[in-house]
């Protein structure tokens, strides 16, 4: 058995390696979390911050990531493993601190991860804190120990990925509902998650009909979505984009990223600025970006400020996206970001003479804020010249 600073791990999950001349390590003791306070109590208590193991996306606690099939689920998920494992950047742009990962691809082979890992490295080395198994018993069937003897081991560990949570999950209980359930399935993994203070990640489906709401997506009941402490939806897009990672939670923002897959690394990259800059066409991105910076603005206005587009495609354009909501018009014609800004920008007056300011001023105002928008619109069969346009 090596002795060097990497020892060769189990050859299965569930079973630990002993060594006779070497006495094990006493496993870290964890003390059992309080669980009651008095009202006084609680506010006077002082609670660490969760750990993140990607800032902003992915915290300690349960995450389910969901999303339909061949959507890039499994690349992304080992992408991230890897950043974490390596203490590198997740998504190519967040940093990310560094310690041992454990993933589960339950549905992969040792050759097809190794495939996938090199493409990912892309020449670098492949971090020794990110183990692999391909092969484990399901929660109820001793994957629950099993996952515990490794964060045992790995005292440090910062993140668990299961790719897929239906392979963990096990048989439902006898005479419960399906709700229950889903909610006792997810319920192994945050045991696992609160008692550690690790984020496990659920590489989980969602139902093939699409809905305006992400969450509903969610295969299953309601009882998965409500047992996890954060839920991502990783959805196709249109545009520059090729998805859209929706993420909301109980210590998480709600927010959407705009992601493009690199298919050269296999890895998905984080893109700048507003979800909404990358999922519609060319030609209404770079409208939202010009109404942004120059509220009030006319067709006419953005027409000159666009080369590669004409004045009667941008005219159409604008009267399409207030249509949809992407932009605001006021009664002269001028088009704002949102409504609160239009708002703000027609009861404007001058501090002088008490009249409305003129809309060559209201150019000139900063902090305008940005379009938020939850759902894509959809673009009919005449605008497809607007997108490269």
């Amino acid at each position: 058995m090596s002795t060097g600073p990497n020892p060769i791990p189990p050859l299965h999950l569930y079973s630990v390696p002993s060594d006779p001349q070497t006495p094990a390590a006493a496993p870290v003791k964890r003390e059992r979390p309080r669980t009651s306070w008095t009202a006084d109590q609680l506010m006077a208590a002082e609670f660490p911050e969760p750990k993140w193991a990607v800032p902003g996306i992915l915290a300690e606690g349960v995450s389910l990531l969901a999303g339909p099939p061949k959507v890039g689920k499994s690349w992304l998920s080992l992408g991230l493993g890897l950043a974490v494992a390596a203490g590198g950047q997740a998504f190519d742009s967040v940093p990310v601190q560094g310690g041992p990962v454990l993933y589960l691809a339950l549905e992969d082979t040792p050759r097809r991860l190794q495939t996938r890992m090199g493409k990912l490295l892309g020449g670098q080395n492949a971090p020794a804190g990110l183990t692999l198994v391909t092969e484990c018993p399901p929660f109820p069937q001793g994957g629950s120990e099993a996952i515990a003897q490794w964060l045992e081991r790995n005292p440090d560990a910062r993140m668990v990925v299961i790719d897929v949570f239906a392979k963990m999950r096990g048989q439902a209980p006898q005479g419960v509902s399906a709700y229950d359930a889903d909610y006792v399935a997810v319920t192994y993994a945050k045991r696992l998650a609160d008692h550690y203070g690790i984020a496990v990640v659920l590489v989980h489906h969602v139902r093939k009909m699409a809905s305006e709401d992400f969450l509903t997506e969610v295969s299953g009941t309601n009882g998965i979505a409500g047992a996890a402490d954060a839920t991502l939806v990783l959805k196709r897009a249109r545009g520059q984009a090729d998805g859209i990672l929706h993420v909301t939670g109980r210590d998480v923002n709600e927010a959407e990223y705009a992601l493009q897959f690199q298919d050269a690394s296999g890895a998905w990259h984080l893109l700048d600025g507003p979800v909404t800059d990358h999922t519609v066409g060319d030609t209404r991105a770079a409208i939202l970006r010009y109404v942004r910076a120059n509220p009030g603005a006319k067709p006419k206005d953005i027409a000159e400020a666009l080369p590669d587009a004409d004045a009667d495609t941008v005219r159409r354009t604008c009267s399409r996206m207030a249509a949809d909501g992407q932009l605001a018009k006021d009664a002269g014609g001028r088009y704002y970001p949102d409504t609160e800004t239009r708002t703000q920008a027609t009861q404007e007056v001058s501090q002088l003479s008490d009249c409305p300011v003129n809309p060559s001023d209201l150019q000139e105002r900063t902090g305008q804020s940005e379009l938020e928008l939850s759902g894509l619109s959809d673009l009919g069969p005449e605008e497809t010249g607007e997108r490269r346009a």
